[in-house]
């Protein structure tokens, strides 16, 4: 999209919101980068420039905006759409692994040398990944300076920092301001509680949140997870420690609350956050796709802008989906909260109910068989399961190859297709996920007129592609049945 000059001049010009993210747009005159979107009166053409990605603008000399804040867009929906190397890298430098494992770490993660992965990303993006891991810290920087109290130091190392001086230098070069005077130019009513932030997650419009909410709090495993004050609350399993994060749905934005144990969590948190409700993904892009199936408009003219609620952290839905083979929700739920309530890490939350973060692999994987209150056979397919994914035969995290986890899934025993593109749609972040043997997509279907059986079904949904998991949400929203995980 940013190397087609024309239609990016076009979408300045017209200040179109969806493309913001998508590319970002440098002005030759004033050394300033903007998103797509920026308010003020648009640049003349012959003095912008396009680049892929905000670390590419800084790294040829360009600094933020002040006005439209280009570092507050949301993410490019290339990165969750793609499960191309360029994709897996962008999603786990979002979740921090740059800063934590350094560049040998991603490409290890990735399976590729470091000169490979370089060799992408700049490619792509105009960017290696220490120069985009250094533009997220100083968005994290910027948040924390403007949401805290926090002294300049404590903001420095936790933004993933390496000394006060990098620190400052990357903030004025950056935003044309030091850290104290972006300090000054915060509301008066930022708050100051320490290890407490309040933001907004930004999303391309529509976004319809009565399936991504409705659906997050419908499936709630007790002490990990609830509904309160028009807020869905979880806890987070986090790399330096843990959190609880808010998330309430508003008109332009996700109002997010993140209490967190370590601040250098931060980052990762709002990453893990964003990708949980697919706020990067580009709705109207998904929506014309779907749109073109005369039985699937009118669901997308009713409720525009569907989302597929996805998860924090992949094992912990694996496990999840097992636990919920051929029962109900309420059943499934009330496995996984014993299995909380006697595996899992307690923590603090003066604010409501939760109690304890999702038990991990490694602590399932001690857990006696015998104790389990399920069939045999289930019981044998959850112990290979967490047996897999504790020793590592098994991985399932944002770096996944999708076809190579569905095939090491598959291979388990007890895993259907079904089980697999579930974990696929809502913990890989498979797009095109497809669950033709779904009892509520079936009994849609049957209520639009589409195909009846799988294998049809299966056909017809090949012109939905590569977006045929938003055309299960829209197909599931027809169905008032409750959630079931029937097939396996």
């Amino acid at each position: 999209m940013h190397l087609d000059r024309e239609h990016c001049v076009r979408a300045v010009q017209s200040k179109d919101a969806r493309f913001d993210g998508w590319f970002f747009t440098a002005v030759l005159t004033t050394r300033i980068y903007c998103r797509p979107s920026c308010p003020v009166v648009p640049p003349k053409p012959q003095n912008m420039t396009f680049y892929p990605s905000a670390a590419a603008c800084q790294q040829a000399g360009f600094r933020a905006c002040k006005r439209c804040r280009p570092d507050t867009s949301p993410g490019s929906p290339e990165w969750n759409q793609r499960a191309d190397l360029v994709a897996r890298a962008m999603r786990l430098i979002a979740d921090g692994v740059v800063d934590r494992e350094g560049v040998p770490g991603l490409a290890t993660r990735l399976g590729y040398s470091p000169r490979q992965v370089e060799r992408q990303l700049l490619a792509e993006l105009g960017a290696g990944p220490l120069a985009l891991a250094r533009a997220q810290r100083a968005q994290t920087a910027r948040l924390l300076i403007e949401t805290t109290a926090l002294p300049m130091a404590e903001i420095a190392f936790a933004a993933g920092f390496s000394s006060i001086r990098t620190f400052n230098d990357t903030v004025r070069e950056v935003f044309a301001l030091s850290p104290s005077e972006l300090r000054a130019r915060r509301p008066r009513s930022a708050q100051h509680a320490p290890g407490a932030l309040t933001l907004r997650l930004p999303f391309r419009a529509p976004l319809n949140p009565d399936n991504l909410f409705g659906h997050l709090a419908a499936t709630a495993v007790p002490g990990v997870e609830e509904w309160r004050d028009g807020a869905y609350r979880r806890t987070l399993r986090l790399p330096y420690g843990h959190g609880i994060a808010a998330l309430a749905p508003q008109p332009d934005h996700i109002a997010c609350r993140l209490t967190l144990s370590d601040l250098r969590d931060l980052p990762v948190a709002i990453s893990r956050c964003r990708r949980m409700l697919d706020l990067d993904a580009d709705p109207v892009a998904v929506d014309d796709r779907l749109r073109m199936d005369p039985f699937l408009a009118p669901l997308v003219d009713k409720a525009p802008g569907r989302r597929v609620p996805r998860t924090v952290d992949e094992a912990e839905f694996a496990v999840r989906a097992v636990l919920g083979q051929q029962v109900s929700t309420a059943a499934a739920r009330t496995h996984a909260a014993r299995l909380v309530t006697a595996h899992g890490t307690p923590v603090d939350d003066p604010e409501g109910g939760l109690t304890h973060l999702f038990p991990s692999p490694e602590a399932l994987a001690d857990v006696p068989p015998d104790s389990l209150a399920m069939p045999r056979t289930r019981r044998t397919t959850f112990t290979t399961l967490v047996g897999r994914l504790a020793d590592g035969t098994i991985h399932l995290g944002v770096e996944s190859d999708w076809a190579e986890a569905r095939a090491k899934l598959l291979a388990l025993p007890g895993f259907g297709p079904w089980t697999v593109d579930v974990i696929a749609m809502r913990a890989l972040g498979d797009p095109d996920a497809f669950l033709p043997t779904d009892l509520g997509i079936r009994r849609a279907a049957q209520e639009l007129g589409l195909p009846g059986t799988p294998a049809a079904l299966t056909a017809r949904a090949a012109a939905w592609r590569p977006w045929r998991a938003y055309a299960v949400q829209y197909l599931w929203a027809t169905d008032s049945h409750p959630i079931n995980f029937l097939p396996v």
